[in-house]
């Protein structure tokens, strides 16, 4: 029997509370990605309709006709434009039009560097181009004996391959920061001293961003992920 006096607890009581620790720890693990990818989602959506909507006639705006705000709607909307505008531009016409626009901004001089700026930002995001990354491997950076990971994009070409004192190819290696993968460094490497890897791309920017927390292969770490 315990007294007020006593400094420990009772074994049974310290159980239960490890218990509901645990679970609440679990809970937590369950809940929070779940509840910050609604909510990201969410915030999202809200901010397309927030900028969208105010561009669209009240005549064609939902809340005329239903009486409620469907979040949601501007997306909608902005999703409708952008293929039609795509779909336009892929045209004679839209082609025309859109060269003669890039001539007139060209002309302006602080307008054609932000222009020029979002247009190759935009075309490297959003492009689907032969501009990937082709594998994920290992390289010696920044000295030799210690090891990082990399995403091979290309060999060198040109001018780089040319003037470059090395005997056989160079491979272009991006090497990422953690956990910001979209930072980095483009390295220029022989071929000998590239380690490809058997993971994905997806599977090494992972574990990039996880800071070598969250590996292919959770069960055993060691071995390659396995192939579908």
């Amino acid at each position: 029997m315990n007294t007020p006096f006593d400094d420990t607890p009772h074994p049974a009581k310290r159980s239960r509370f490890a218990g509901l620790r645990a679970s609440f720890l679990t809970g937590i693990v369950v809940i929070a990605p779940v509840g910050l990818t609604i909510w990201l989602f969410w915030s999202l959506v809200g901010w397309v309709d927030s900028f969208v909507l105010p561009l669209v006639p009240h005549q064609f705006r939902p809340e005329q006709y239903i009486g409620i705000n469907l979040r949601g709607v501007g997306v909608i909307f902005f999703f409708v434009f952008t293929v039609l505008v795509g779909w336009i531009a892929k045209g004679i016409i839209g082609r025309s039009l859109i060269h003669y626009a890039e001539r007139l901004v060209n002309r302006m001089p602080v307008v054609r560097s932000v222009y020029s700026g979002i247009k190759q930002i935009s075309e490297t995001v959003f492009a689907q181009t032969e501009r990937s990354f082709e594998q994920a491997c290992l390289i010696q950076y920044p000295r030799r004996g210690i090891w990082a990971i990399g995403f091979v994009s290309t060999t060198a070409k040109g001018e780089i391959a040319d003037k470059a004192e090395t005997s056989g190819r160079l491979m272009s290696v991006f090497v990422p920061t953690t956990p910001n993968p979209t930072s980095g460094f483009l390295l220029y490497f022989p071929e000998e001293d590239v380690t490809i890897l058997d993971m994905t791309v997806e599977d090494a920017a992972k574990l990039v961003i996880s800071a070598g927390l969250v590996y292919p292969n959770e069960k055993d770490p060691s071995r390659p992920p396995e192939k579908d």
